[in-house]
């Protein structure tokens, strides 16, 4: 029974790694979408959230299995509490970069905006995250899950900065609204995709030391 129950936790740690690296797959084609205007890679994306889907239904079902049929120690019952949370957090993250595919797909249809380095610079990190984030979660490493949760900081600087010239580009050209809006939101789920990934690092925390860090400016 006991070995049955270590094969099971090894398949949800498996399954969550190939969801994180799906939705990480999936926020970079959306930002190939944007930038390189390129619409090729919708129905890859509509693919893998599907996948996402089904994988986040999968994850449930094995937590509670786990739950019902045996009687986890302390520790693995934070492991498989926190996978429950990781894995809304995933599909989350997954839907995010279907939204930014959207708004891709309408700026396509437009005349271009001045190039933003700072959208690529964005989507690289928010990527990392996410795969570190998982990581962390997996292995129980707290020190990777710092590394996240700082990082998340220089995501919302990033947006900050990219904000202050979209708007700076609204107010000299009116002709410009709609399309730096829908970039705008872009930047607004960039933002969103660090704080689901500050959420799974968070969860990988709890797991590995019982301690419940949201919230807390310090991370001692």
């Amino acid at each position: 029974m006991e070995r049955f129950f270590d094969e099971e936790l090894a398949g949800l740690k498996h399954t969550l790694m190939r969801m994180a690296g799906l939705t990480e797959d999936m926020i970079s084609d959306a930002m190939r979408m944007l930038v390189e205007r390129d619409a090729s890679l919708r129905d890859e994306l509509n693919r893998h959230e599907g996948e996402v889907n089904q994988m986040q239904r999968d994850v449930d079902e094995i937590c509670l299995k786990l739950i019902a049929l045996h009687q986890p120690t302390a520790s693995d019952l934070r492991f498989i509490l926190g996978a429950i949370k990781t894995n809304s957090e995933l599909e989350r993250l997954a839907d995010l970069a279907i939204n930014i595919s959207h708004k891709a797909l309408r700026l396509a249809e437009q005349l271009p905006l001045t190039t933003f380095t700072v959208l690529p610079e964005m989507a690289a990190l928010a990527a990392g995250m996410v795969k570190d984030s998982i990581h962390a979660y997996v292995t129980r490493s707290v020190d990777e899950a710092r590394a996240v949760i700082l990082r998340d900081a220089r995501l919302n600087e990033l947006k900050a900065q990219a904000t202050d010239k979209l708007l700076a580009m609204m107010r000299a050209d009116a002709a410009t609204l709609d399309r730096a809006v829908n970039v705008l939101l872009v930047t607004r789920n960039m933002e969103r995709i660090g704080d689901h990934t500050k959420n799974i690092a968070e969860n990988a925390i709890f797991v590995a030391e019982g301690r419940d860090v949201r919230h807390r400016s310090d991370l001692n």
